[in-house]
């Protein structure tokens, strides 16, 4: 009987090449976008004590959302569920040490236990990006062009994705208005953030059960279609103009309904949406906090933030039919095996290949021909080589371009060169 398959852990991803190279292709997008605003890559542990995440990220996230384990020490510890509170006390470490404003970013791995669907996994990677110590409305701009210069260099047009935009600030001075107290400002915005999910008489329906009066409900109706709301705030006037010289005002628009972690973020808030595809959910969201520090023993540090997941956006990216084509070997250049007796020949030749800075490999037996060309061809190279008995007697080696068909001898001396024009042709 078969030894029966071991199956993957539910949640986890497995990366053949094809999901490598999707995976890798965001990641050199993120990281381009990230030294071209000048941030530096930092990283922290895989692993990290749960005590870490009890005070800054909430109890659903610490009880039932972790992969949290005992180990052979007795501690408690969890994988990863997000990057901020490691951020926090890398930074409390050196505080005094560090040159602000601080501009970091990392792209790494995380695990959260969530139910797998479309679009989530509890196995990701995440791209968290944070400018400390800074509290400008330019700094929040900056941040937001990140993001949008993102989107634009993986072919995210304005018209496939925007930047939805709005204020801690400003929205708090509205529901002052309202005579919203502070202690319904929770239930308000999640009221605020399930208004799209709802219908509308059940939405009213929840407004009034939490406590809100009609006069209230009908203000905060007046306020969530209010568009040209930002320009009550000098904030936001200061952050769009930043947004139009910093050349992405097209990404941005301003919409009172976004409402992002009432508890952590004091200012400007931001969520990024493809606007036409299968997913209606958020692809990248951030905002500016005040208080980072103080829950792992340093001085307060203001900052502005944002992290993006990988699953959400490849898929968008497949869908959208942004990715560049899979190269099935980063080879361009198959030296064929003539024979044993000349297989260490090939192999220097090879060699000579790589040192030149040309991606080439060596067939793995010396097979017919045929053979040799046929799986050269399957893997999409540009050029075969063959260095047989003849050739090697007249000092020469045929190049066979698998583009066309066509095939040339030239001198031993000069290969390198003829190849690299080759390539450069094909």
């Amino acid at each position: 009987m078969a030894n029966k398959i071991i199956q993957t852990v539910k949640g986890t991803r497995e990366f053949y090449p094809e999901q490598m190279s999707l995976r890798n292709f965001i990641f050199d997008k993120v990281r381009a976008a990230s030294h071209s605003f000048g941030y530096q890559e930092y990283d922290g542990p895989f692993i990290e004590a749960i005590d870490l995440y009890a005070a800054k990220s909430g109890e659903e996230l610490v009880k039932k959302q972790s992969f949290t384990f005992e180990d052979r020490g007795g501690d408690l510890v969890t994988l990863r569920p997000e990057l901020t509170p490691s951020l926090a006390r890398m930074i409390a470490a050196k505080q005094n040490e560090l040159t602000y404003p601080v501009r970091w970013w990392s792209f790494g791995p995380f695990w959260r236990y969530e139910q797998p669907q479309k679009g989530r996994s509890r196995e990701f990677f995440q791209w968290n990006i944070d400018m400390l110590g800074v509290s400008s409305p330019e700094a929040d701009a900056e941040l937001i062009a990140v993001a949008a210069t993102f989107l634009r260099s993986v072919g995210l047009s304005p018209e496939l994705a925007l930047i939805y935009v709005n204020n801690r600030r400003l929205m708090d001075s509205e529901f002052d208005a309202l005579g919203i107290s502070n202690e319904k400002r929770i239930e308000v915005s999640n009221l605020v953030d399930r208004r799209s999910k709802m219908e509308p008489a059940k939405w009213d329906a929840y407004a009034f059960e939490i406590g809100l009066s009609q006069p209230q409900l009908d203000g905060l109706k007046n306020i969530l279609g209010n568009f040209d709301l930002w320009k009550k705030s000098e904030e936001l006037t200061r952050l769009f103009s930043a947004l139009e010289a910093l050349g992405v005002k097209e990404y941005v628009k301003f919409d009172p309904n976004i409402m992002r972690g009432l508890l952590y973020y004091t200012g400007t808030v931001f969520e990024a949406f493809e606007t036409s595809g299968s997913l209606k959910r958020a692809v990248l969201g951030g905002g500016r906090y005040d208080n980072l520090l103080a829950d792992v023993g340093g001085q307060p540090v203001s900052g502005i933030g944002f992290a993006m997941g990988d699953v959400v956006m490849g898929i968008i990216l497949q869908e959208k039919g942004l990715l560049p084509e899979f190269a099935l070997t980063p080879a361009q250049v198959l030296v064929t095996l003539f024979d044993e007796k000349l297989s260490n020949e090939s192999f220097k030749l090879v060699t000579e290949l790589r040192n030149a800075g040309v991606n080439a490999m060596a067939f793995s037996e010396p097979v017919k021909l045929p053979k040799q060309f046929k799986f050269a061809d399957k893997m999409k190279m540009k050029l075969a080589l063959v260095l047989g008995p003849d050739e090697v007697e007249k000092s020469q080696v045929v190049i066979k371009n698998l583009v066309t068909g066509e095939q040339v001898q030239v001198a031993r001396e000069a290969l390198v060169q003829s190849v690299m024009e080759l390539l450069k042709s094909i």
